[in-house]
């Protein structure tokens, strides 16, 4: 379900974000470059649920600020990534294609011609799989997968975030990649906090 109803969007790039830290370069660089976006929040794979309101309601102070359109569907989804037993690649690729396949449909939906994702700043993220998938979900679909590098303003981006005061994760996030985090007991003492 959507914080907002379905309407009519006059914007060219629907932008799938997974969290305010990473929208900060890549919206403030396409706001310069005058593009028309709106921003999509669908992210499954942030877990536990109190992680995955944090990280919305962090996206919602930048989106305000900036002055951006957000539509939101907080759906977590634990038990797809918690019960995965392939590989740590094939789960991420599984984790872009749900994200990219969900922001495609609801381009279709709202007649956008066209998508990314914030994912694309990340050095940690795999770029040449994203940028794979994303084309082939946007073909059939009619639309163009915008795959621009912003890896190199990735630390600016974090330099905005702590000076917006936006909560930094310290994990990917789902529940396999907090336990590979090493600041994984602090981060679970931390969401069992927010949770009482």
């Amino acid at each position: 379900m959507t914080e907002h109803a379905t309407k009519d969007y006059e914007c060219d790039l629907l932008l799938h974000t997974c969290c305010g830290p990473c929208l900060e370069w890549p919206a403030r660089l396409l706001l310069q470059e005058k593009q028309n976006l709106l921003i999509y929040y669908i992210n499954p794979n942030i877990q536990p649920a109190v992680e995955n309101k944090r990280r919305l309601e962090n996206l919602k102070i930048l989106t305000h600020k900036l002055g951006l359109e957000l539509i939101a569907d907080p759906i977590c989804q634990p038990e797809i990534w918690k019960n995965w037993d392939d590989s740590v690649e094939a789960r991420c690729r599984m984790c872009y294609r749900r994200r990219l396949q969900a922001t495609a449909d609801k381009a279709v939906e709202l007649g956008i011609p066209a998508f990314s994702t914030t994912l694309l700043v990340s050095p940690w993220q795999d770029r040449d799989a994203i940028v794979e998938i994303g084309n082939r979900i946007a073909r059939p679909a009619g639309l163009l997968f915008v795959d621009r590098d912003f890896r190199s303003g990735y630390r600016e981006g974090q330099r905005l975030a702590k000076e917006d005061g936006l909560y930094r994760q310290r994990y990917c996030g789902c529940l396999p990649s907090l336990e590979l985090s090493d600041f994984k007991e602090q981060i679970k003492s931390d969401q069992a906090a927010l949770a009482e």
